[in-house]
C-alpha cells in the first residue's frame, strides 16, 4: 500500500508515485472532531493526535500535524494567558513584553522538552509516531526568529520596533528568538516532526520591501537555516506571496521546499525553483467557505494542471478556516485525488 510518505518522498526526488501529495491543514477542527471545548481539547496532547488521526483517516490526505495553535510558542516563553475562541484558533491575550525593560528579563528555557508547556506537545508527538510514524509526514510550526516577537509583544510594537526602534533592544530580542528556535527545531524532531513548516511573514516582500528584505530579514533567514540544516524545513511566509524572493532565498539557504501564497503564480514558482526543490500549491481555502462543488473543482484542477508537469509538486491548504463546510472540504480533496493521479486515463 502506498502512502503518504512514500507520496512526498516521490514527489521530492521528482519521481512518480500513484498520485501527488496532498497536505491538509486541519487545525481548528480538532475541538469539534472531539466533542471537546478548546480548552478541554487543548489541554491534553493524546486529544490533538487523536483528533487529527481520526480527520486523515476520514478524509484519506497524506499528513499529520503536532500544531495546538500558534500562540503555544508565547506560552513556552512566559504567556500565562490564551484567549480561546469556540470558531478559530486560540491566540495569545496578555503579552509578555510590555516594556523594552521585559526584553531583558525574558528567559529561553535550556531544554523545550523539560518545559511544563511542552509536556503535552510531546505526548501528541509520541502517539502521532506510534500511530502514523514513516507512513504519513508528521508535521510541526515553527516561527522564525524575526516572527516569534510579534507573539511576544503584539505586531504593532513590533513593527514599531522593528522598523523604527532602537537597535539594541530589537536585536536583543532577536537574539533570544532565534537561540528559541533553534532549541524549538531540536526538540520537534527529536519528538519525531518530519516536516517543519518554518513561518516567517518577514520573508515576503508583501510584509516588508525587497532592500530591508536584503539587508535585515534575508540576514536572519540564513542565520536561522545554518544554525538548524534545511532537513525537512519548508519554506513558509503565513499565506504571503514570495515568488520574488525564491530564487534568493534558495540560493543563501538551500532549502529545498517552498509553501507557496495563493497570491503567488504556481507555474511561475515552478519555473523560479527550477527542479532545485519541491513546489507546493496552495489553494485559497478561505473561499471554501462559499464556494460551490463545481467552483472548488475548477481551481483545483487549474492548480494541479499549472503545477504537476514536470513533478515535485504538492497540492496543499492553508489553515483551513473553522466554517468550511464538511461538503466543501471531501470536493477540495476528491478533486485534488482525481486531477493528481499520475495515470494515463484521468
Amino acid at each position: 500500500m502506498i502512502t503518504g510518505m512514500d507520496r512526498l518522498v516521490a514527489a521530492i526526488k521528482g519521481e512518480k508515485s500513484d498520485r501527488i501529495p496532498v497536505f491538509c491543514n486541519l487545525i481548528d477542527q480538532g475541538p469539534r472532531e472531539m466533542g471537546l471545548t478548546p480548552q478541554e481539547y487543548y489541554a491534553n496532547g493524546d486529544y490533538v493526535a487523536e483528533a487529527q488521526l481520526r480527520m486523515q483517516a476520514r478524509y484519506g490526505y497524506d499528513n499529520v500535524w503536532s500544531l495546538f495553535y500558534v500562540g503555544k510558542e508565547a506560552e513556552l516563553l512566559g504567556c500565562k494567558k490564551i484567549l480561546y475562541d469556540k470558531h478559530g484558533p486560540p491566540n495569545v491575550e496578555e503579552f509578555v513584553i510590555k516594556t523594552y525593560d521585559d526584553i531583558d528579563r525574558l528567559e529561553v528555557p535550556t531544554d523545550l522538552t523539560q518545559h511544563p508547556a511542552f509536556a503535552e506537545e510531546l505526548k501528541c508527538l509520541a502517539l502521532l509516531k506510534r500511530e502514523a510514524g514513516g507512513k504519513s509526514p508528521i508535521c510541526a510550526y515553527i516561527s522564525s526568529s524575526m516572527t516569534l516577537p510579534a507573539m511576544l509583544m503584539g505586531m504593532e510594537k513590533w513593527m514599531e520596533l522593528l522598523f523604527f526602534g532602537p537597535a539594541e533592544p530589537r536585536e536583543a530580542l532577536l537574539a533570544k528568538c532565534h537561540d528559541f528556535f533553534v532549541k524549538e527545531v531540536k526538540a520537534y524532531r527529536d519528538g519525531g516532526a518530519d516536516v517543519l513548516v518554518y513561518s516567517n511573514p518577514f520573508g515576503s516582500t508583501d510584509t516588508v520591501p525587497m532592500k530591508y528584505f536584503l539587508e535585515h530579514s534575508l540576514p536572519w533567514i540564513e542565520k536561522d537555516i545554518a544554525a538548524v540544516g534545511t532537513a525537512g524545513m519548508v519554506y513558509y511566509c503565513g499565506m504571503s506571496s514570495f515568488n520574488k524572493v525564491i530564487d534568493i532565498v534558495l540560493a543563501r539557504t538551500g532549502l529545498g521546499v517552498y509553501y507557496l501564497s495563493p497570491l503567488d503564480d504556481i507555474a511561475e514558482g515552478k519555473r523560479i525553483i527550477a527542479g532545485r526543490g519541491l513546489t507546493c500549491g496552495v489553494i485559497n481555502d478561505i473561499r471554501l467557505i462559499d464556494w460551490g462543488r463545481d467552483e472548488i473543482r475548477a481551481e483545483v484542477k487549474r492548480m494541479i494542471e499549472a503545477g504537476m508537469p514536470g513533478g515535485k509538486f504538492l497540492f496543499g491548504t492553508g489553515v483551513m478556516p473553522y466554517d468550511i463546510p464538511e461538503a466543501n472540504i471531501r470536493a477540495m480533496l476528491e478533486a485534488a485525488y482525481e486531477f493528481g493521479r499520475y495515470d494515463d486515463d484521468k
